[in-house]
């Protein structure tokens, strides 16, 4: 309620009342003000309640809303569900408009406020969380894959004469997709065992570039976070190369946030050498749903106003939404809480691990660059014949989901390209293994369950194995198996 109508309301209660109502008024506001003026994210998380009475607040400034509108034209903001008017505050427009996905749309004002808000905490959020230099960002209503293939084909035309894309390998569908579906041929660097991790091979990288000429490669597409025994690449030595053979360099920072050490390879790399844009996903880094990835830039130049006039169309609002809830209901202190318990569940889930591997004669690779995720080599069920594959099927059909089982001798074939170990990001990796990860959000509890159940599930593998010889048993004749319900139950019994 506006001020002057709380004035006329004087002749309806008592006037101290009225001054009382103003007070609670003036501090919601205020906080409003704030969040317009310094356009940061709070220090401390507001509570939904007033979260909601921002976006209430924007959605009436939309075309849509207004008392009275009359649309004449094919998109109007009509939604035929409340459920769904409700679900998106009533924002109905989208945002950006044909040819841009950031412009300001008319008849969506509130949307556009929305959007730019969120985008400028989004900016205060990544330099927060390690990317202290970075100048700009965007926020691109499709995941990660997608984005980065936007990102390759803002590039075509300062590049036009470029075919190729040097990408030291890692061993996921969707990032060789966005560089095949972009109409550009991958150069695959295969990356070097050292120890036991799989590390950039960067006199590979110089010498796909002298064999093809540097005016031929679109970009160098380089990985942060990633499944072990793969590590991050060397950004440092990239960007170097990069800077100095002027290539482009896109980086895939997919859910490298919620990492320090990722931040910090990404922000020295901007530092030595070049990076012109990194592009991490929303739901992986911020715990909202899937659909939304952001790109940002070291840079003052327009690499970010190509990619944002490369999307067709207008875009989808939800996940701008998303991000702005989340972001001022975590606030930085929630952030803080976040990072921090995430990297004390790494180091407990890798203790723990380490104790699990030496039970069942296995090893914890020793893979200390990649800061979130770890693998246990699975030799013992090898030595008895059994299929490790069908660890990983044991796990998710009790509920265990996102560990991933690679075997040594898996092939697969995208786009015409076959990939021998495919999983282990790389040809001839010497062990097959189970990896899983300590991203932001788990819990303690979690770290626990996925312990007792690998544990369970390899022991009743290796058990069934030893009373199935020639016998053709499958896993449905068990009775007696786990479940990660029984390892809680059992916890809470003991």
């Amino acid at each position: 309620m506006e001020a002057s109508h709380l004035e006329k309301c004087a002749n309806l209660v008592p006037s101290s009342y009225i001054a009382q109502g103003q007070q609670f008024r003036t501090t919601r506001s205020n906080m409003v003000r704030i969040l317009l003026e310094k356009q940061k994210v709070p220090e401390e998380g507001w509570e939904e309640e007033m979260i909601e009475f921002l976006l209430g607040e924007l959605s009436q400034l939309d075309s849509n809303n207004a008392l009275g509108n009359c649309g004449a034209g094919e998109r109007e903001g009509r939604i035929f569900s409340s459920l769904v008017a409700r679900r998106n505050y009533r924002l109905a427009h989208g945002v950006g408009r044909s040819g841009d996905v950031t412009a300001v749309q008319p008849k969506a004002i509130g949307s556009s406020i929305l959007n730019k808000l969120c985008t400028k905490l989004m900016l205060d959020m990544i330099r927060f969380v390690g990317a202290r230099n970075a100048k700009s960002c965007i926020i691109v209503p499709m995941a990660t894959g997608m984005t980065l293939l936007l990102c390759f084909l803002a590039l075509r035309s300062l590049r036009p004469n470029a075919k190729y894309i040097i990408w030291p390998r890692i061993d996921q569908k969707s990032c060789f997709k966005s560089m095949t579906s972009s109409g550009f041929e991958p150069i695959i660097i295969e990356n070097k065992l050292e120890g036991d991790e799989l590390r950039t091979d960067v006199p590979g990288i110089l010498e796909a570039i002298k064999r093809v000429g540097a005016d031929n490669v679109l970009c160098v597409h380089s990985t942060t976070s990633c499944f072990a025994p793969r590590v991050p690449d060397r950004l440092e030595e990239i960007s170097l190369i990069c800077k100095e053979h002027d290539i482009p360099h896109i980086v895939n920072n997919a859910y490298g946030l919620q990492s320090s050490k990722c931040m910090h390879l990404l922000q020295q790399a901007s530092r030595v050498g070049r990076v012109d844009a990194f592009v991490q996903s929303c739901d992986k880094n911020f715990l909202v749903p899937v659909g939304g990835a952001i790109v940002a830039s070291f840079n003052d130049d327009n690499f970010l106003d190509k990619v944002a006039s490369t999307y067709a169309g207008r875009a989808s609002s939800a996940p701008a939404i998303d991000l702005l809830i989340t972001m001022l209901s975590m606030g930085v202190a929630g952030m803080k809480r976040l990072l921090a318990e995430r990297k004390e569940n790494y180091s407990y889930l890798k203790q723990e691990l380490t104790k699990l591997a030496a039970k069942h004669e296995e090893k914890l690779l020793e893979t200390n660059h990649n800061p979130i995720s770890m693998a246990m080599t699975l030799s013992s069920l090898e030595e008895c014949n059994c299929d490790v594959t069908q660890l990983g099927s044991m796990l998710f059909t009790r509920r265990l989901t996102g560990a991933r089982v690679v075997p040594t001798f898996a092939k697969k074939e995208i786009e015409g390209h076959v990939f021998t170990g495919y999983g282990s990001h790389s040809n001839h990796y010497p062990h097959c293994y189970v990896t899983v990860a300590a991203a932001i959000g788990m819990k303690r509890t979690e770290c626990d369950v996925i312990v007792k159940c690998i544990d369970k599930c390899m022991t009743s593998l290796k058990k069934k194995k030893s009373n199935a010889v020639g016998q053709n048993l499958t896993e449905n004749n068990e009775t007696n198996d786990v479940t990660h319900l029984d390892v809680i139950s059992d916890d809470v019994t003991n």
